[in-house]
This record gives C-alpha cells, sequence and structure tokens, in this order.
C-alpha cells in the first residue's frame, strides 16, 4: 500500500488499519525525507534520553538541581531571540486539543488567537489518531475541511486561529515505522510529515510552520530540535527561521535552563509556555524516591504554591529579557451542564486564572474549551487592551534561586478523598486512554496525559514518602490503595457505562501505582496495548 524507502518499514498491523487516504500522507517523498530526519538524529535522540536517566540517578544519589556553571556566559550576556512573525505578535488566547477532526475545526473556529494542535499529551497516539490527524491538518490548512455529526456540519469560519502543532516528546517511539530496523522518533516522524507536507502552503498563505516542544529536560535538547529545524529547512529549501517553536518548560530540570532553552532556539523561537500539570508531575518524578518529599491533596497544589509561584516568575521574566512570548498554562477547568452554581464557580476560577497571569505580565494563556475563550480574552483586553503582547513589561523585581524552585509546599492535608479522586480519576483516564481517547472530561476538569500523571505518581511517592499519611494518621500504604480500587472502579464504570478497558485500566493503574518500579511516562507502557 505504501511504497517506502530502502531500509523504512511501516509493520503490517499499521497498514492493514490504514485508509486508502492515508497513502496521501504517506508517500514515498514524505517517507524519504521522514527516513532522512531520522538517520541524521536518531542516534543523538538516544544519547540525550541516555543523559536523563543518568541525570536522574545523580538526583536520587542526592544531587540537587541548580543553574548550570558552564552556560553562565548564555546567561550573562547580552541577545534577544529573532523578531516574531505577524501572526505570533498577538497569542492572548490559546485553545488546546487533539487533532480530532471535530476538534480541529471548532478550536480554529473558537475566537482564540491561536490553536495548539495536539499529537502528544491530549491524544492516544494509535496508528489511526496519527495519520488521520495529519489528514486533518492538512486539509484545515487548506481549508478543505468540514465535518458531519449529528445532523450539524461543521466548516472553518472566514478568521480562524493561528495553528501551532505540537509533536510528541522525544521519549516517545512510532512503533509501527522502523528506519535501519529501529522504531522511529515519535516527534521527528509528526514533525516531518507535518513540515513535508505543509510548510510551503503556510508560509504560502501568509503563515508558518509553528510547533510547540514538549517534555524537553535539558537545552541540549532544545538544540537537537533546532538542528532538525535547520536541516528540514535545507532540504525543502525553505529560509532558515521559517520554523517558530514555542517550548513548554514542563520538567523542574528545563526551568533551570529556560535561557539556555531560549538561546539555543532563538533564530526559531516563540517563546515559552508554563506547562503546570507536566511540571507538578516533573517534580513528584525527579524525587519520588525522596522519603521527604511529599505534595498535598492534587486539588490543594496550585499555581500560588511557592514552588510554582517561584517558576511560573522566573519563566515569565526570561522570556521578556529575551524580547519572547511568555504564555501560560492551563487552567483545567472546564464549563459545567445542568448545575448553574457549579458552572459559575468554576468560570470564576478560569477568570483569576487568567487575571493572575495577564497582572503578572504574560502575553497569553491556554484554556481547554471554546466555551471559555472569551472569558480568558477578557482579562487579557483588561491589561493589554489592544496592545498584542506585553513583552516590554521586564520583570527586573523578580529575583529566583535554586531553593525557591524546591520549595515544595503544600505538603497536607493528604485526605482519604484525595487519594481516592486520584485512583478514580487514574483509572477513567486510563480506560479512555485505551478506548483511543487521550482528553477526556472527568469531575468537570478537562484530563489529559499530564493530569493523569499527577495522580498516578502522586499515588506511588505517597505510599513511599514518610509525610505520606491521611489526615486521620493512616499511612498510605499499597494494601489500602488495593483495597480502594474496587469501589474507585464501579463509581467510574457508573460513570461511563462500563467496557472492559476499565478494567484494565484498573489492573494497569494498581501495578503502576504499587510496584516497586516507576514507570517514567504512564504512555510508554500502555503504548505497546493499543
Amino acid at each position: 500500500m505504501f511504497n517506502t524507502p530502502a531500509g523504512m518499514r511501516i509493520h503490517d498491523a499499521a497498514i492493514e488499519q490504514s485508509s486508502p487516504q492515508f497513502a496521501e500522507i504517506l508517500t514515498p517523498e514524505a517517507l524519504a525525507f521522514v527516513a532522512k530526519l531520522s538517520r541524521e538524529f536518531e542516534s543523538r535522540r538516544q544519547e540525550l534520553l541516555a543523559a536523563r536517566v543518568a541525570r536522574a540517578k545523580r538526583l536520587e544519589a542526592g544531587e540537587k538541581p541548580d543553574f548550570l556553571k558552564e552556560t553562565e556566559s548564555v546567561r550573562k550576556s547580552e541577545w534577544v531571540v529573532a523578531r516574531l512573525p505577524k501572526d505570533l505578535e498577538c497569542r492572548r488566547v490559546e485553545i488546546t486539543g487533539p487533532v480530532e477532526r471535530k476538534m480541529v475545526i471548532n478550536a480554529l473556529n473558537s475566537g482564540a488567537d491561536s490553536y495548539m494542535t495536539d499529537f502528544e499529551d491530549s491524544n492516544t497516539p494509535n496508528w489511526h489518531n496519527q495519520i488521520q490527524g495529519q489528514i486533518n491538518l492538512r486539509d484545515a490548512i487548506r481549508r478543505q475541511i468540514d465535518f458531519e455529526a449529528g445532523g450539524k456540519h461543521y466548516k472553518l469560519n472566514a478568521k480562524t486561529a493561528t495553528l501551532l502543532v505540537r509533536p510528541r516528546g522525544w521519549h516517545l517511539d512510532e512503533k509501527h515505522v522502523e528506519v535501519d530496523q529501529k522504531r522511529i522518533s515519535g516527534g521527528i516522524f509528526d514533525f516531518g510529515l507535518f513540515f513535508f507536507h505543509n510548510a510551503k502552503e503556510l508560509i504560502a498563505r501568509g503563515s508558518g510552520p509553528y510547533f510547540y516542544l514538549p517534555k524537553m529536560e535539558s537545552h541540549l535538547e532544545a538544540r537537537l530540535w533546532n538542528d532538525i529545524f535547520v536541516f528540514a529547512q535545507k532540504e525543502l529549501g525553505i529560509p532558515q527561521g521559517t520554523i517558530r517553536a514555542t517550548v513548554l518548560i514542563e520538567t523542574i530540570l528545563a526551568a533551570f535552563e529556560m535561557e539556555e532553552i531560549l538561546y539555543e532556539l532563538r533564530e526559531h523561537s516563540a517563546g515559552l509556555n508554563a506547562g503546570r500539570w507536566d511540571y507538578i508531575f516533573s517534580c513528584i518524578k525527579k524525587f519520588k524516591n525522596d522519603k521527604n518529599f511529599c505534595l498535598a491533596n492534587r486539588g490543594l497544589v496550585t499555581m500560588t504554591s511557592p514552588f510554582m509561584r517561584a517558576y511560573a516568575l522566573l519563566l515569565l521574566k526570561t522570556c521578556h529579557k529575551r524580547g519572547a512570548p511568555a504564555i501560560g498554562g492551563m487552567s483545567a477547568l472546564i464549563p459545567i451542564k445542568n448545575d448553574a452554581a457549579a458552572n459559575e464557580n468554576a468560570l470564576a476560577g478560569v477568570r483569576a486564572d487568567k487575571a493572575r497571569d495577564a497582572g503578572d505580565g504574560y502575553d497569553g494563556g491556554w484554556v481547554a474549551h471554546p466555551g471559555l475563550v472569551p472569558i480568558a480574552m477578557e482579562e487579557w483586553k483588561k491589561v493589554l487592551g489592544e496592545k498584542p503582547n506585553q513583552i516590554d513589561k521586564k520583570r527586573d523585581d523578580v529575583l529566583t534561586s535554586a531553593s525557591d524552585l524546591m520549595n515544595f509546599q503544600p505538603e497536607a492535608p493528604i485526605t482519604e478523598q484525595g487519594l481516592a479522586y486520584n485512583i478514580n480519576v487514574g483509572i477513567h483516564y486510563l480506560g479512555s486512554w485505551l478506548a483511543g481517547n487521550g482528553c477526556v472530561p472527568i469531575h468537570n476538569l478537562m484530563e489529559d496525559a499530564a493530569t493523569a500523571e499527577i495522580s498516578r505518581s502522586q499515588v506511588w511517592q505517597w505510599i513511599r514518602s514518610e509525610k505520606g499519611k491521611l489526615d486521620d494518621g493512616r499511612k498510605i500504604t499499597a494494601e489500602l490503595v488495593r483495597s480502594m480500587v474496587p469501589g474507585e472502579l464501579e463509581k467510574v464504570k457508573a460513570t461511563t457505562g462500563g467496557g472492559a478497558t476499565y478494567d484494565e485500566a484498573a489492573k494497569i493503574f494498581v501495578e503502576m501505582s504499587t510496584s516497586e518500579s516507576f514507570a517514567e511516562f504512564l504512555t510508554l507502557p500502555l503504548y505497546e496495548k493499543i
């Protein structure tokens, strides 16, 4: 079905799941381009993943993260990122969501300034979703996308949001495609196909190939992306600097290298984003074996918690110092139907979140639902008026130390309800992910892999922390977690209507939260099951 270049193989299972339309994306020329990227850069990806493992071992041995001495000259020297393209100057409200066809149309039509379409955390990366997502974006860019459902016809408005694309992180493979008998990087696969098919079309339409880069832990990982951009632009005859990328700062190690990350991508930079949920997960993961580390109920760890506040303000200061936009993260709250009081509380929470970011100096922030775009936009307009951004608002008053970034509060309380909530969310999300949906409303919050990771990792870490005790004094143990799972599974089934994936999800959650070993990302073992 697909004419692959020498040394590339698409697995039979993927071919069997492919529609004839997939061949329009997986063309010989596109696959040759992707294979060339893989051969050029895969060995460096593997070196950087090995460096992550080595760094994690040093942290477990007691090493404390700090700002790098070897890159001090970068932080002290004068430089700014390249001037922004016109359609990336105003990003007051960004909406995010998976590459599903209806979502793509609704998000582009939402009234947001920009839309980050997602091949990563809000998307189950099965073969259909990945390639159909590429088709959806190709059609949307050419304004040839529509969708029929429930008697309704969806099509693009005359004015749409600026498109940004998030490929998968460095840790994720595309298991259905091999180059020289090795799995290809999921990120290179996603980026390469999108760039090959759409870069010139986007430029012709007055925009450009714009990306979000997830899960990085160091400036060397940013350097790899920058080198890929340089290589890709040269291969397709596109001017250097055409690609622009916003880096999600969603690991605590990256927080210590924000200036260096901007520096590495300075020709291609579109700023940084405060990826709050993965950031919380990263803190838990990196200090998971520290018996004195502990965070309270998930709902109590907010952007006003000391370590989160320090990270958010440092990101803001860093971006504006270097002439780059600072984009705030996403409140997971969503509109609530059939409960006016609860809905108003949720909307008030979104207003407060965006008002804080805009008042601090951020240039924009994320929402997860089209219904929240007007509320978020209002808060930025109160601060910005008609200005596209506030990059000129420097925050020289912000003085953030390594100890500020490591001030992990609050530690308490942890309640039985909080523990049950984590178990419930974990089972519900894992079950939905296995069924092919990576973006799920649960308990009036929009959950994706990042938020589910907090629930999963907190339970694992509470079992091991000396401070992992309920507010009634009981120690959280594997036995206690196992005893609560059947009840939470029944609640999930009652909410969702059941399904075999939830039984499987409960087993996976128990294994992941109580085993001696810790899965680096929950999506890694899950991916092998789809």
